[in-house]
């Protein structure tokens, strides 16, 4: 298996919706490593490496995040992968 990495940063009502707690458990499912989390900025910052398709459904998810988030805007850059293991959220 080919691994990727996706960075993303999630503009709008990003915060205080369990969006990192809820990326984690999505992550997981889709096997996909790496993090999340909350920037003084208001928006959240994730990392995502795994298959391709897992990581691009990540991604499509970031747009969306869960209920309660209203996402405006996600950035995103494909990054050369890290060898990242596990899913954490960071402080």
């Amino acid at each position: 298996m080919e691994r990727v990495h996706s960075r993303v940063v999630v503009h709008g009502v990003v915060q205080g919706v369990f969006f990192r707690d809820t990326c984690r458990r999505t992550a997981l499912g889709h096997d996909v490593a790496g993090w999340v989390r909350n920037l003084p900025d208001g928006t959240v910052e994730a990392a995502f490496e795994g298959a391709e398709d897992a990581v691009a459904a990540m991604v499509d998810w970031a747009h969306h995040g869960p209920d309660g988030a209203s996402v405006t805007r996600v950035e995103l850059r494909r990054e050369p992968p890290e060898g990242l293991e596990g899913f954490e959220i960071r402080t």
